[in-house]
């Protein structure tokens, strides 16, 4: 993929390993097309909380209880995921304070084992992780912001995917035209999710007061916990946690990142945690194991026991909790494919921002059509569980790199510095995680791998190969400068 003039670096350290320089180039004028700052910590939890807490923990937070055997050991199993995942986070701090740059896993994995394994895992979330993985949080909002329309009835699919349809085109289109509407947005959204797990928890904790203890008793029953099933258990809490990320994703728009970083991520895994375990304590108040295990959507059954017909209201709160998530997760990984282009790893207009808007609009949209594309022919449930383990491939692959770089570069600036204990038992976590899907999964997790490994020729192809014929290069050229006119968009550097 050709290179412009005049542009970043990108494409010479993307050959010689990401190693030439970890940090940006400092702030143009004020004048310049760029991406600015706006990012402030109140932001940046919004954007971490935003994104973790979707609707699992409203509809189906079974896995862990089915997998736990007990009460008392699904909320202890909670607890110390939201603990290994404070330690991932942790974990990312540090890297995204010695390397400040946006574009998360891809960029960590860039600068410490090279443009190859950075290529791979690009491709990956290009063509399947992302698409799908959008795809599916947006058809529960499409669902959930239906049900209160069609009840009693069941809610049509050509109905859920047409909503499903209109709220992806809004998120692309509140990403493509303001950075400070779509943090706004968020601000609330995440708000409102919070408001959510106040009407659950409160009322539980009330039921509390008054002495509905009974499902708490005998809460650690051995007989009914099996080993077996705690890796499993585990591996549901890990998902339910996963999202703590996605602040690395943005690190050159953060204000004052070496503080803000930090800061918001262990703020946020505080709030997630807390509300996570008190959440799941407010249900066991008014339901039983059993019963919990049976609801197809646990939050909607508190309600109605509890509120009666406010129970309506809490498809509602779903479905902007799903919105919240898919705003968060495009406003992210649209930062990585615009890293990835000005690396040289991806064209060369992806990493153009629009001349008024300073918005990535080409990185924001490139997965739209995909996307679509996904929703109404594939089935996305499939790919996703074909690709889910390689997020925790990679994401182990980048933390292993933060202990790579502690030997390899010991003198580079860390403002935060975590022990590494961290980032090791967590890396284990990681890995320990891929086995497990391995062992449970073997078939459509073989499948992801190969999927993932259409990857290497693709390198070999677009990047490496440098003999391309010219009528080629001068169609490449001729695609990037008509989008770049259609768009109004030009290299950041301008």
């Amino acid at each position: 993929m050709s290179r412009r003039v005049g542009s970043s670096s990108g494409a010479e350290v993307a050959q010689n390993g990401g190693n030439k320089e970890l940090s940006p180039q400092k702030v143009p004028p004020e004048g310049k097309v760029e991406l600015r700052r706006k990012v402030t910590l109140l932001r940046g939890i919004s954007i971490i909380i935003g994104t973790i807490i979707g609707a699992g923990i409203f509809i189906s937070p079974k896995g862990i209880l089915k997998h736990s055997g007990s009460v008392g050991m699904s909320l202890v199993v909670w607890i110390a995921c939201g603990v290994l995942s404070l330690f991932g986070a942790l974990s990312y701090a540090e890297l995204g304070t010695c390397i400040k740059k946006s574009g998360g896993h891809y960029i960590y994995i860039l600068e410490t084992f090279g443009p190859f394994m950075a290529f791979v895992r690009l491709w990956a979330d290009l063509i399947a992780i992302r698409p799908a993985g959008l795809a599916v949080i947006s058809l529960a909002f499409g669902r959930y912001i239906l049900e209160p329309i069609f009840t009693p009835c069941g809610v049509p699919e050509i109905a859920i995917k047409l909503a499903t349809s209109i709220g992806i085109t809004t998120v692309m289109y509140l990403n493509s035209m303001s950075v400070t509407w779509t943090a706004r947005i968020q601000i609330f959204l995440t708000g409102c999710k919070l408001l959510a797990m106040a009407v659950i928890i409160l009322p539980g904790f009330y039921q509390l007061c008054k002495g509905e203890t009974q499902n708490f008793e005998n809460a650690f029953q051995l007989e009914n916990v099996q080993l077996s099933g705690l890796p499993l258990a585990f591996y549901s809490g890990m998902y339910a946690y996963a999202g703590w990320f996605y602040l690395n994703f943005v690190t050159e728009e953060v204000e004052n990142p070496e503080r803000t970083v930090p800061l918001a991520i262990c703020i946020s895994m505080a709030i997630v945690t807390s509300c996570y375990v008190l959440t799941n304590v407010a249900y066991f108040a008014v339901m039983s194991a059993e019963e919990l295990l049976a609801s197809d959507a646990v939050a909607v059954t508190f309600a109605e026991r509890l509120m009666g017909k406010f129970s309506v209201a809490v498809p509602i709160f779903v479905a902007l909790s799903c919105f919240g998530s898919m705003n968060g997760c495009l406003f992210a990984f649209s930062r990585m494919f615009y890293v990835a282009s000005r690396e040289g790893h991806l064209p060369d207009v992806l990493s153009m921002i629009h001349i008024r808007r300073h918005t990535p609009l080409p990185a924001v949209i490139i997965l739209y059509p995909m996307t679509m594309l996904i929703l109404w022919s594939g089935d996305l449930y499939s790919l996703l569980n074909f690709m889910s383990f390689l997020r925790w491939l990679f994401i182990g692959v980048a933390v292993l790199g933060l202990i790579y770089l502690r030997f390899k570069r010991p003198d580079l600036p860390r403002p935060f510095k975590v022990p590494l204990v961290i980032p090791a038992v967590f890396c284990i976590t990681c890995f320990l995680m891929v086995f497990m899907s391995l062992y449970s999964d073997p078939v459509n997790t073989g499948i992801g791998f190969a999927i993932s490994l259409t990857g290497i020729p693709a390198y070999y192809i677009f990047i490496v190969y440098n003999n391309k014929p010219k009528w080629l290069q001068r169609l490449s050229d001729s695609v990037n400068r008509s989008i770049q006119i259609i768009l109004e968009v030009v290299p950041a550097d301008h």
